[in-house]
């Protein structure tokens, strides 16, 4: 099908737009964007979409979203979440290792893969376990892994406590050319945490996750990194002490990226309220001054992307008190939202809002993505700028419904998603949508 976005605002920093334009779909494929009336002239349209007002973008790339399938989907099910990536505009997204069982055998990984196309919705890239069952021992089969799809290696929560382990699977990973995906925790010092180590989690009593976990783990990272010269892909950095340090990797030359989870720029440890368990988010948030710093991080390139760190939780684990509910929150359909509140909040130029969404995490995982360069894949989605919505369980398709944002009223919302030229969905205004014959 040959479809044409007609006059919607397009932004994509890879070809320069910024502006109103039309793109031309044909064959999965981005044909052209251009002005209107520049398109190729051999270009006949079977579907015209007017999108006169609204924001055309890149389909985002999302770096951490658990599907709960294999073996959660009491929590959720690969088609909800998928459908929610959907309604997010989010049309590539990374599922960490942590499924049940672990995604440590190419079968897995394969039938995984395989039950995503057949939805025939988001395009999906496991990371594949980087020891076995993830308990930290024995290293995976990471070539045979990444011949059925995996497109990283990680330990998702489980650490590696035996550094010896570690370096072995850096080595490894380097000699595949694979990147190491590895959130920096050091256990002995978050055991038992629930919240960040500060004057607030004190008063109310409630055990601390302490900053230095984040950075010791990422100095130990980092100084295996120089000694092996693999690629690492940190995960949820929290703080203002792990920016900075990523910042310096980074300066020394270190191959390192990182990301942050999307309430990580928005919340800090204040928004646990009083006791509320929908804020119970694992990294913790921290205060202020970390939550600051991450803004500066995004600015000024120390952080890639932002992620959902999209994790559906259900009621009978998250409506605990806090330090008994389980660390967790949906994420996919406010990733977008939420990343223009920021945007909005900061005037961050709107180029920087698609560079940390769309073709920052695809360079992360080495994809074609994020960019609506001519012919690459036709995954994008159309954005309402001026749609007012209140988050909560009505309004959210995930079979996850808890998130701290619950009740906050947003401006904003994807009403428009295209995964390789196919409309899989759409919320416009039929009136809006003009179909003509071939």
């Amino acid at each position: 099908m040959r479809v044409l976005i007609s006059g919607g605002r397009v932004i994509d920093p890879s070809i320069e737009a910024d502006g109103p334009m039309d793109v031309a779909v044909a064959a999965g494929r981005v044909v052209a964007v251009a002005p209107k009336n520049q398109l190729p002239s051999d270009f006949a349209p079977s579907r015209v979409i007017d999108a006169t007002g609204l924001w055309v973008f890149p389909g985002l790339v999302d770096l951490s979203a658990r599907l709960r399938e294999p073996g959660y989907e009491y929590r959720a099910t690969l088609e909800s979440e998928m459908e929610a990536a959907m309604a997010g505009g989010v049309t590539s997204l990374v599922c960490p290792p942590d499924t049940e069982p672990v995604l440590d055998e190419p079968g897995l990984v394969e039938m995984l893969k395989f039950k995503a196309r057949q939805l025939n919705l988001a395009k999906v890239y496991p990371l594949g376990a980087l020891t076995t069952g993830l308990k930290g021992e024995t290293l995976t089969e990471m070539a045979e892994l990444t011949e059925a799809g995996c497109v990283g290696f990680s330990q998702a929560e489980e650490p590696i406590m035996d550094l010896r382990v570690m370096a072995q699977a850096m080595r490894y990973a380097r000699n595949f050319n694979c990147t190491v995906f590895l959130r920096p925790n050091e256990p002995n010092l978050s055991r038992g945490g629930v919240a960040h180590a500060g004057a607030y989690a004190a008063r109310m009593g409630l055990s601390g996750i302490p900053v230095m976990s984040e950075t010791i783990a990422l100095q130990t990272y980092f100084e295996l990194m120089r000694n092996t010269g693999v690629a690492l892909h940190v995960c949820r950095v929290s703080s203002a002490k792990g920016v900075d340090l990523i910042r310096q990797a980074k300066a020394e030359g270190l191959p390192v990226t990182c990301d942050v989870a999307i309430h990580h720029v928005h919340l800090t440890d204040m928004d646990i309220g009083f006791f509320d368990p929908h804020a119970h988010l694992i990294p913790p948030l921290r205060e202020q001054r970390d939550r600051d710093a991450i803004r500066e991080g995004l600015l000024d390139g120390t952080i890639d992307a932002i992620c959902s760190d999209h994790t559906p939780v259900d009621d009978d684990a998250k409506l605990l008190p806090f330090a008994e509910s389980e660390a967790g929150a949906t994420g996919l359909e406010l990733l977008l939202t939420l990343t223009i509140k920021w945007m909005r909040e900061q005037q961050v130029p709107m180029h920087r809002v698609v560079e940390l969404l769309c073709s920052g995490p695809a360079s992360v995982i080495k994809v074609q993505a994020g960019s609506l360069r001519t012919g690459m894949p036709a995954d994008l989605c159309v954005f309402n700028p001026d749609h007012d919505w209140v988050v909560g369980s009505q309004t959210l398709i995930s079979q996850g419904k808890h998130t701290p944002f619950n009740g906050f009223p947003m401006q904003g919302k994807v009403v428009a998603t295209m995964v390789n030229g196919n409309l899989v969905y759409s919320t416009l205004d039929k009136a809006r949508n003009k179909v003509t014959a071939d």
